[in-house]
Order: structure tokens, then C-alpha cells, then sequence
């Protein structure tokens, strides 16, 4: 171990002072990876089996330990959240009522909760019916600090370890966002094809000590929320619905059946009395998904069970998104631990982005679309990339607005990792047009809101933080040599499992790990 006063070291701490200080001031933004019609190869993998994993360098192979799959149970101390929605499908409306139940996360008496209400973003689509505190309804006195931050007074100060819950009813009129030219896609809302509630309750973000709740404005692009790790029960129920397919069904496996509804979830259901149950522990979000249309695949890797949910017209594409998730997911846990979950969706999207949730992820409808049965495509690519984030992003949270090469960077680096593994030929593919194509460059430790110079301001971001990120873990990677690089990710992912990691944590820990001089690495891409 080096001594703290390496230079690596006290470069870490002024990599972290830096982006705190540049995040104070500036405001906050949303982003996915670019699409792109791109060549194909003659190489082609089956749509309907795994192929067998290419052997991993020599070196992995002494250190990569059979993942063991078990799921984790609740949280002593962890948020805690009961929702019981129920959803009109046609009318796209939601009712919700929600208790929080938390504990003072601060050291000292606060007299305040913040609450992150994501759907208030979009005009006349959540409407507060009530919020009570120890049978008080504090409705009439919130204040919205921000346009998606919601301000609760306390009657009195919430002293430290002390236990607080909220219950609110609300309603939900779902938007319909169209696409747009100047807009980012919009994941949150209902088309013709689907219904999708991602971030669509309330939730308190983390609390730091002497900075205060860790929440931030949204802005253009980039992902800009802090999620702590919570345990959720969840109830839905469907209005009107003749029938509702879902993981609880005895057989829900097949295509699309008139009149049928097909839900898909972060976690898998039980079903009662027409009611759908989930339960999920220790997790960043809850989301789900639902329509008249999709058609429903699953695999199996290892002890989780990995489901399709596709548009009828993309059976092909539909199988090739599971299968390239269900490899990538089987690879993942070899090289950076077991995932503690029993499912993963991967859900075909009406919007034109790919998007990661905890134990569900959206593929754009549009790299569907472009599947011509080769692993030279987008769809292959970005199933690895969401894949990833079920560790950078679910497993290992981070700051998305301030520090998001945390969860990007490592995403996009581990979709090289999947193409040595899964389809060697192809990665020459994947270096020419996936990253080098858009010549990446600039520091990759900006914060989403350091972007600004429109209208390159997404191209400057995404070629930062998610592809210059990617050359600085494959340098990373041959300084450090296989078995030392993936014993640090997995070390790392151990070490913040359910926390909120940060740019300081990272380098310290890299620092421990490493006898080695890297500054000369770090210096090349950390401002």
C-alpha cells in the first residue's frame, strides 16, 4: 500500500474537491448512447441458445470465483416503501396511496424532509392528495423547492435514529411525450404501444452531512438523480383489465393474446385476488412496464431468470436482446460479483434511448428496428452496456449529476468486455464505431452540468464521460494487468454495495489495491 501522500492520492482528493465545487453552482441534465446505423458482419450468433463463453485470458481464469446467487434480505436500517397503485390502462391515469417509512440519516435534529417527485416534472400529471405525518396533513405547507423537489416541514425536530413515516395519496394523469428533434427521449409516461412508471413515486434522496439532501434539478441530458438503496412493497392493480399476464401466471411465456395485458417489473410477482405483489429488497428504483403487446421469452442464467418483453413485428430482435443480456449478465457475475437478484427484464422501448433501472432495463425500439442478425449492432451493444448497470448504477450507486463517469464510463467499458467474450470477431467493430468514430476526448469527471456549449453540448458529454471513460478503464486495465484489474472491480463492487460511491472512494481504493505509480494514467483524463 502507498502512503497517503502519494501523488495519485492527493490527485484523487483534488478530483473530488473539483467536482464538488463545479457541481454547487450549475444545473442538472439526462443522457443514453447514441444510435446509429451501422455496418454488419458476417458473423452471427444463435437466436435461440447461448453460445458457449470464450475462454478468458489466462490470468482471469486463476480469479474469477463462481458467483453465488442468493437473494439479500430487507434493510435494518434501510427506507422503506409501500406503494398500492392502481392503474387505468386506457384512460392512462394512476392512483397511488404510499407510506415512507425512514430514519433520521443525520447526526443532529432536522427540521425538514425532502421528497424527489420526478413525475411533477411534466405539466398537470401529479396531483398531491394528501401527506400525513403522525396523523398531521402537512399538504397545505409543502413547498416546491425545485420542480421536482418537494420541501415537508416538520412540527417537530426529527431527532437522530429517530423513526419518521410519511403516508401520501396521489394521482398520477400520465403524459404522452411525442418525440422531438430538441428534446431528450422521454421514458416516463404512455404511447399506442405502452405504459411505463419509471420514477413515479416520491422518494427521499440520500443525506450527506454538511452538504444536506443529495438531490438535483433536472436538466437537459444525463442522468441526475441520487438513489439510496430501499426495500419496496409494492401492490398493482390493473382497472378494467381482463386479463394481466405477468411472471405470477402459470404459463406467461408466448406471444401477444387479444384483449391481454402483459406486466413486466423489477422484481417478479405473486398474484391474489386480481392483485399483482412484488417485493424487492435493498434496491435503487422500482419500475415497470406494461402492454397489450408484448411478447414474452425468458432464460435462465444460473438463479436468475432473465425475461424478454418485445413488440410482436421484433420476435428476432427480441430474441437477440435476451440473449445478448442473459450472456452478458452470465459474464458480469464471473468477473465483477454475484448480482443478488432472481430476475432481469429486459423490456423492447417506445422511446428512442436505452435506459437502466434496478432489475429492469429498456431497449430502444429503434435498435430493434435496425437488427439484421449480427453482433455488429447497437442492439447487441447497448443490452451489454444496461446489463452492466444492474452493478454501476443498482448494486454500486453513484452521484449520475456530479459524478457520472461512475456508472457510464464503466458501462461502456464493460461492453468490450463482453464482445472479447461473446463475439471476438466483431470487436474491432465495436473500437472503430462505438468509440473511435466519434473521436473521443476531454476529461471524463465532469459533471453533467459542465456541458453547455449547445448544440455539441450532448456530443461533448457522451464523447467525455462515456467513451474517453472507456479508454481510461482499458488503460487502467494494461497497467494494471487482468487479474489486478478485475480483482479491483470486484473488491470495488463489495466494497460500496449499496452505498453511494464516489470519485475520492474509487481512487483510494485503487490506491490500496495497486503498488503502482498511475498518476501519469489518471493525469490523462481527470481534470
Amino acid at each position: 500500500m502507498q502512503s497517503s501522500q502519494t501523488p495519485l492520492a492527493s490527485l484523487a482528493r483534488v478530483i473530488a474537491l473539483g467536482v464538488l465545487l463545479i457541481g454547487s453552482h450549475l444545473a442538472a441534465a439526462c443522457s443514453a448512447p447514441p444510435t446509429a446505423t451501422l455496418p454488419a458482419s458476417d458473423s452471427s450468433p444463435s437466436p435461440t441458445s447461448l453460445p458457449p463463453t470464450h475462454p478468458l485470458p489466462r490470468a482471469q481464469q486463476t480469479v474469477l470465483p463462481t458467483p453465488t446467487l442468493t437473494a439479500e434480505p430487507p434493510g435494518t436500517n434501510l427506507p422503506h416503501y409501500t406503494l398500492q397503485a392502481e392503474l387505468d390502462y386506457s384512460r392512462h391515469f394512476l392512483q397511488v396511496a404510499q407510506t415512507i417509512a425512514l430514519f433520521n440519516p443525520s447526526s443532529t435534529p432536522l427540521a425538514e424532509v425532502v421528497l424527489v417527485v420526478e413525475p411533477n416534472r411534466y405539466p398537470a400529471t401529479f396531483v398531491l392528495k394528501s401527506l400525513v405525518i403522525a396523523d398531521q396533513d402537512f399538504k397545505d405547507q409543502v413547498e416546491w423547492v425545485q420542480v421536482n423537489q418537494l420541501r415537508v416541514p416538520l412540527s417537530k425536530p426529527w431527532q437522530p435514529q429517530e423513526k419518521l413515516e410519511l403516508r401520501l395519496q396521489y394521482e398520477l394523469n400520465l403524459p404522452s411525450p411525442q418525440p422531438s428533434p430538441t428534446t431528450r427521449p422521454v421514458p416516463f409516461g404512455w404511447t399506442d404501444l405502452q405504459t411505463n412508471l419509471v420514477d413515479w413515486y416520491p422518494f427521499v434522496p440520500p443525506y450527506r452531512e454538511g452538504s444536506g439532501w443529495l438531490a438535483h434539478p433536472p436538466g437537459y441530458f444525463g442522468e441526475h438523480l441520487v438513489l439510496p438503496a430501499a426495500d419496496y412493497e409494492v401492490t398493482l392493480r390493473i382497472r378494467e383489465a381482463v386479463n394481466v399476464r405477468s411472471t405470477a401466471s402459470t404459463d406467461p411465456i408466448g406471444e401477444a393474446v387479444p384483449g391481454q395485458l402483459t406486466l413486466a417489473a423489477s422484481a417478479p410477482a405473486t398474484e391474489k385476488d386480481g392483485a399483482f405483489h412484488f417485493s424487492l429488497s435493498r434496491a435503487r428504483s422500482f419500475a415497470w412496464s406494461v402492454s397489450h403487446l408484448y411478447t414474452l421469452t425468458m432464460r435462465q442464467v444460473g438463479g436468475i431468470t432473465v425475461y424478454g418483453y418485445a413488440f410482436p413485428a421484433h420476435r428476432a430482435a427480441g430474441e437477440a436482446a435476451l440473449n445478448s443480456t442473459a450472456q452478458a449478465l452470465d459474464l458480469y457475475q464471473r468477473l465483477f460479483g454475484a448480482l443478488p437478484r432472481s430476475t432481469l427484464s429486459v423490456v423492447e422501448a417506445d422511446f428512442l434511448d436505452g435506459m437502466e433501472y434496478d432489475g429492469l432495463v429498456f431497449l430502444s425500439k429503434g435498435f430493434y428496428n435496425l437488427y439484421q442478425g449480427t453482433p455488429t449492432e447497437y442492439l447487441v451493444a447497448i443490452a451489454a452496456h444496461e446489463t452492466a448497470h444492474q452493478w454501476w448504477y443498482a448494486l454500486v450507486g453513484n452521484d449520475q449529476a456530479l459524478e457520472p463517469w461512475l456508472d457510464e464510463a464503466l458501462c461502456t467499458y464493460s461492453e468490450k468486455l463482453y464482445y472479447e467474450n461473446f463475439a471476438p470477431d466483431a470487436l474491432p467493430w465495436w473500437l472503430t464505431y462505438r468509440i473511435d468514430f466519434y473521436q473521443p476526448s476531454g476529461w471524463i469527471n465532469g459533471s453533467i452540468y459542465d456541458y453547455t456549449a449547445f448544440p455539441n453540448a450532448y456530443e461533448a458529454y457522451r464523447n467525455a464521460v462515456y467513451l474517453n471513460g472507456a479508454k481510461f478503464f482499458e488503460e487502467l486495465r494494461q497497467a494494471l494487468g487482468d487479474e489486478a484489474f478485475f480483482a479491483f472491480l470486484r473488491q470495488y463492487a463489495e466494497t460500496h454495495r449499496h452505498q453511494i460511491a464516489s470519485t475520492q472512494g474509487f481512487f483510494e481504493q485503487l490506491q490500496a489495491a495497486s503498488t503502482q505509480d498511475l498518476t501519469p494514467v489518471v493525469q490523462k483524463y481527470f481534470r
